[in-house]
C-alpha cells in the first residue's frame, strides 16, 4: 500500500481481508453460500454442534455443484440432468459423510471422482446409466461401507475390484447387466472366507436380485449361499434365478443343481517331515476337483522361502504341485501350505518340516534318505551331491500323493535318518548307472555291514508280511528290549531286478504292525526294517509278492461260493425233507380219510410250506372274468394265520357278500 494513501482505503482493505479470512476458515452456521440450484439446511442441537446438508433436484442442473459449503456431512443430486462425475469434483468438502447421487442421467465417472473423501460412509449411485464403474477409486474412501449401484448398466465385476471391497457390508448391484461374478468375491466374508464373525451383529447385506445370471460354476458360491439357512450374509432377495443355460433358464438358485462343479479336495500322504541340515526336500500334494483346481504354496506365517515349484495335470479335474526346498536350514523348519482353489471353492494342506543337527561324520560314503512313495516328473529332480536318487518317470498317480525328503549330505552316518527314514545304499547296478560303475566297492562293504547279526541285542525280531493285496501289503514285528517309541524305519523295495519305487514308512517299536500302499501288482518285494542302534539284517528283512489284479477279486469270489454253498446245502437238503414229509402226509391222508389229515396237519411245525393253486370262483352266481388265487385251510392253519393276517389276506378274494377268511 502507498505510504500516502488515504484512510477510505486502508479500511476498505481491512475489509476485504477480514472477509478472505473467514473464506478461508470456512463459513459457520451463520455464514454460508448455497448454490443457486441447489438447498443447504443446517441441522443444529441444543449444544450448538450438528451438520449441514445440500439437496439439489433441478431437473436443469446439468454438472455437479462446485460452490457447496465446506462444512457439508450429506450432499445428495437427485433427477437432474447431470451426465458425468468429473475427477476431484468433491475435493473441497472433506467432512462429506453421505454422498448420493441417485437418478440422474450419469454414464461415466472419474477414476479420481472421489478424491480426498476419507471419511465418507455411504455412496449412492442407482438410478444411473453407469455401465462401467472406477473400482479403483474405492481406495480414496477407506471408511466406506455403503456401495449403491442398483439400477445401471453394469455387465461384469472384474476380479481387480475384490481387494477394494474388503470393508463393504451393504453391496447392491442389482437390476443391472451382470450374468457372473468374480469367484473369489463371496471369499471376503464368513463362511466363505473361513473366519467367524466377530459380533453377532456383523451382517453383510448383497442385492444381486434381478440381473440375468447364467449359472454355472463360477456363481456356484452364490448358489450355495441361497441354500444356506443361517449365515452372515443376508441377501436382499432370496429367490434369485437363472438366466442361462437354456436347461436352467428360469430356475430359482435354491434348486438349481450344479453336476460338474466341485469344491478341490488335496489329499496328502504325509504331514511331517524331519531332516537333516544341508539336505534337499521334496513336498508334494495332489488335488481334485472341477475345474481343475489351481495350486499354490505359502509359508503358514507368511514369510517367504527359497524354492522351485513343478506343476503338472495329467487329466481333467486333476492337479499335483512339488516344490523342492535346497539346502534347508533351522531356519526353513516350520508349517508349509498347498492351497487348491477353483471357481467352486477351496482347499488347504499343511505339512510341518523339522530340521535335524546331526549326522555330521566323514566316516561313511553319503547315503540315501527317503524314497518317493510315487514317480515323479523328470523336470522335478535335483541335484544332489551323491548320484543315489532314485530314477523318476514322467506321469504321477491320478489319485494319491507323495511328500519326500530327497538326499542328505555327503557327510553322514550309516544308519537311519534323522526323521527315522532308512539310509540304505543302492545296489551295485544304480551305482553304476550314477557314476560310470564306480562306488560298488562301497555299496558291497555297507552290504556286509548291513547282514551282520544282532545276536541277543535288543531289536526288532518275528518280521513278517501277513496280508498281502493288489497294491498293499501289512508288515508285522515284535519289538524285544525296546522302548515303545523308539522310532523304526520300513523300507520295502523291489527284487530280482524289478523296476519300481522304494517305499520308506516311519513307524514306532510299540505299534508292531504296518500298512504298506501303492504298490505294484504281481511284484516281488522285499522288505527291511530298522533303528537307530541296529541296521536292518537277515531277521529284519523278508520277502513277499503282491496279488494279481484279478487274485483278490478271485479269493473272494471263492469265499462268497463257500459261503453259499455252507447256506444252499443244508437248504436243499431241508426242502426235499419237506417234500418227502408232505408227500408222506398226502398218501397217509388218503389211507385215513379226513380225521388223519387234520391230525398231521396239526402236528406240523410253525415253518411250513404252503401249497398254492388256481381255481375258479364265481361272484353273485355269475362265471369270473379272471383267474384268482385261493386255498383251503384246515382249522389249525386259520388259527396260525391269525398273526399273518398281513400277508395271506392279499391272497384271499374279498366281496360284499363275503367276509375275510382269516379274521380273527
Amino acid at each position: 500500500m502507498h505510504p500516502h494513501a488515504s484512510s477510505p482505503q486502508l479500511l476498505l482493505f481491512f475489509l476485504l481481508s477480514t472477509l478472505l479470512l473467514l473464506l478461508l476458515q470456512g463459513p459457520g452456521p451463520g455464514l454460508c453460500f448455497c448454490p443457486s440450484q441447489c438447498t443447504c439446511v443446517f441441522h443444529g442441537r441444543s449444544d450448538g454442534a450438528g451438520f449441514r446438508s445440500v439437496l439439489c433436484n433441478d431437473p436443469d442442473m446439468g454438472d455437479i455443484p462446485v460452490n457447496v459449503p465446506l462444512d457439508t456431512a450429506k450432499l445428495r443430486v437427485e433427477k437432474t440432468a447431470v451426465r458425468r462425475i468429473p475427477g476431484e469434483a468433491f475435493y473441497y468438502l472433506p467432512e462429506l459423510r453421505y454422498l448420493w447421487i441417485t437418478y440422474n442421467s450419469i454414464t461415466s465417472v472419474d477414476t479420481s471422482s472421489f478424491y480426498n473423501l476419507k471419511v465418507l460412509h455411504e455412496l449412492r449411485l442407482d438410478g444411473n446409466q453407469i455401465a462401467a464403474f472406477p473400482w479403483e477409486s474405492l481406495r480414496e474412501m477407506p471408511s466406506l461401507r455403503t456401495l449403491d449401484l442398483h439400477n445401471n448398466r453394469l455387465a461384469s465385476i472384474p476380479a481387480e475390484a475384490i481387494p477394494y471391497l474388503v470393508n463393504i457390508t451393504y453391496l447392491d448391484i442389482s437390476s443391472n447387466k451382470l450374468v457372473t461374478l468374480p469367484s473369489d468375491l463371496l471369499d471376503l466374508w464368513p463362511p466363505f472366507s473361513g473366519a467367524a464373525p466377530k459380533t453377532n451383529d456383523s451382517k453383510i447385506v448383497l442385492g444381486l436380485q434381478d440381473n440375468p445370471w447364467y449359472c454355472d460354476c463360477k456363481i456356484s458360491k452364490v448358489i450355495e449361499l441361497s441354500k444356506m439357512v443361517d449365515t452372515p450374509i443376508i441377501l436382499m432377495d432370496a429367490f434369485l434365478a437363472c438366466g442361462g443355460p437354456e436347461n436352467l433358464a428360469g430356475v430359482l438358485f435354491q434348486r438349481a443343481e450344479l453336476d460338474q462343479c466341485s469344491k478341490p479336495t488335496v489329499l496328502t500322504s504325509a504331514t511331517k517331515i524331519t531332516s537333516a541340515e544341508g539336505s534337499n526336500v521334496l513336498l508334494r500334494c495332489d488335488a481334485n476337483g472341477y475345474p481343475t483346481p489351481d495350486l499354490t504354496w505359502t509359508r503358514a506365517d507368511g514369510s517367504a522361502f527359497n524354492h522351485t515349484v513343478v506343476q503338472e495335470s495329467p487329466g481333467e479335474g486333476v492337479r499335483w504341485s512339488i516344490i523342492s526346498l535346497h539346502g534347508i536350514l533351522f531356519k526353513d523348519a516350520g508349517d508349509y501350505r498347498c492351497r487348491a482353489k477353483n471357481v467352486a471353492g477351496r482347499a488347504d494342506a499343511f505339512f510341518t518340516l523339522s530340521v535335524a543337527g546331526e549326522g555330521a561324520s566323514t566316516t561313511a560314503p553319503p547315503q540315501s534318505t527317503v524314497r518317493t512313495t510315487e514317480p515323479a516328473s523328470p523336470s522335478t529332480a535335483v541335484t544332489e551331491p551323491t548320484p543315489l536318487s532314485s530314477p523318476a518317470s514322467s506321469a504321477p498317480p491320478k489319485t494319491t500323493i507323495s511328500t519326500t525328503t530327497a538326499t542328505t549330505p555327503r557327510t553322514t552316518k550309516k544308519g537311519p535318518g534323522p526323521g527315522g527314514g532308512i539310509q540304505r545304499s543302492p545296489p551295485a547296478s544304480k551305482m553304476q548307472q550314477g557314476k560310470g560303475g564306480k562306488g560298488s566297492s562301497d555299496a558291497e562293504d555297507d552290504n556286509k555291514t548291513v547282514k551282520k547279526p544282532l545276536d541277543s541285542k535288543p531289536g526288532l525280531r518275528d518280521v513278517q508280511v501277513v496280508e498281502e493285496g493288489v497294491d498293499s501289503a501289512v508288515v508285522v514285528w515284535v519289538a524285544e528290549g525296546m522302548p515303545s517309541d523308539a522310532p523304526v524305519s520300513i523300507l520295502c523295495s523291489p527284487t530280482g531286478g524289478e523296476e519300481g519305487e522304494e517305499i520308506s514308512i516311519s513307524s514306532q517299536a510299540g505299534r508292531g504292525k504296518e500298512l504298506m500302499e501303492n504298490l505294484i501288482p504281481m511284484q516281488d518285494y522285499k522288505v527291511c526294517l530298522s533303528t537307530k542302534a541296529t541296521p536292518p539284517g537277515k531277521e529284519q528283512c523278508v520277502e513277499f509278492s503282491t496279488l494279481g489284479e484279478g487274485e483278490e477279486e478271485s479269493d473272494l469270489l471263492l469265499i462268497a461260493s463257500i459261503i453259499a454253498c455252507m447256506v444252499a446245502v443244508p437248504l436243499i437238503f431241508f426242502l426235499i425233507y419237506k417234500i418227502l414229509s408232505l408227500c408222506c402226509s398226502r398218501t397217509s391222508s388218503r389211507r385215513g380219510g379226513e380225521e388223519g389229515e387234520e391230525e398231521d396237519l396239526s402236528k406240523e411245525s410253525y415253518v411250513k410250506f404252503e401249497t398254492l393253486n388256481l381255481k375258479q370262483r364265481t361272484l353273485n352266481g355269475q362265471v369270473p372274468t379272471h383267474d384268482l388265487w385261493s386255498r383251503r385251510h384246515t382249522e389249525s392253519e386259520r388259527m396260525l394265520l391269525c398273526s399273518r393276517s398281513s400277508i395271506d389276506s392279499q391272497l384271499t378274494y374279498k366281496s360284499d357278500s363275503s367276509r375275510s377268511e382269516y379274521l380273527c
